[in-house]
């Protein structure tokens, strides 16, 4: 696993419940702000249950994919369960 990898989960781990961070917020604050899509791929293939890849979003409020189960769908229903969206 790369630097990087382990710096972008251990950011996504500390989003509390019922909040959401970026795309691009996970890559500035793990030192590579033009790395957005990068942390799009590391959360797509993550099976770590403990990283909670359903709290990071697109840039535009929408909620972007998941690789869980019925993917958005699930998202969003996670999201919503924690009070991150309406």
């Amino acid at each position: 696993m790369s630097d990087f990898t382990e710096k972008v989960q251990d950011i996504v781990r500390r989003i509390p419940s019922g909040s959401v961070m970026t795309y691009g917020e996970v890559a500035r604050r793990a030192g590579s702000p033009k790395a957005a899509r990068a942390v799009g791929m590391i959360m797509k293939n993550n099976t770590d249950k403990s990283i909670p890849c359903h709290r990071v979003v697109r840039k535009d409020g929408t909620i972007g994919g998941y690789n869980g189960l019925r993917g958005e769908q699930t998202k969003e229903a996670l999201l919503r369960s924690e009070g991150a969206i309406a």
